[in-house]
């Protein structure tokens, strides 16, 4: 089990990703309304086919930016075909990552971990990188798959989240899914 447990979902079942029983269930606006707003410069970890990275790139307007990443060139090519010619492809700056870095170092206030943290090896650098790029009143949403990350595991994905700088409080409620908002303590934010 532990040699699947970083496994990444192959290119090949993009399509078992973007589906209307999924938008139905984890419709992407629902979930990212109370934290993404017009003009925000957001953040989407592993993106995979541009699920919830299309609906960021609406919700940004044209004032805002969404970075989207994948380990995966084909992940990242389906997006781009999702958007080509479209006003969201100015919004959207693609990003090839690697395993062992999101390779983003711009600030942004909003990040998006779904279905991806259980998939990445060295969490603690990622907490570590995501902590240095968040902006001071920044946020992170983190969700997990319901059978892919047991209660202790996800418990000490939080940790390591808590052990990089980044507290926690409850997410928000969704079906079977393990949820928790990240961000910088408010004792480390600087005063306006």
């Amino acid at each position: 089990m532990s040699k699947d447990k970083n496994r990444v979902c192959p290119v090949e079942r993009a399509g078992h990703l973007d589906t209307r029983t999924r938008r139905w269930i984890q419709n992407p606006r629902k979930i990212l309304k109370p934290h993404v707003k017009e003009g925000m410069t957001v953040l989407d970890v592993g993106c995979g086919p541009g699920f919830f990275t299309v609906e960021m790139a609406r919700m940004v307007g044209d004032s805002g930016r969404v970075i989207a990443v994948d380990l995966q060139e084909g992940m990242l090519q389906i997006v781009r075909d999702k958007v080509k010619g479209s006003e969201l492809e100015e919004r959207i700056t693609l990003k090839k990552c690697e395993e062992n870095t999101i390779a983003v170092t711009e600030e942004v206030d909003f990040v998006l971990l779904f279905y991806v943290v259980h998939e990445i090896p060295d969490k603690d650098k990622l907490f570590k990188e995501v902590e240095e790029i968040l902006s001071e009143q920044g946020k992170v949403l983190i969700v997990e798959p319901p059978f892919h990350v047991s209660r202790s595991a996800f418990a000490e994905t939080i940790s390591k989240a808590n052990e990089a700088g980044l507290s926690d409080s409850k997410g928000p409620r969704m079906f079977f899914c393990k949820t928790r908002i990240l961000e910088k303590p408010r004792s480390r934010r600087s005063k306006v």
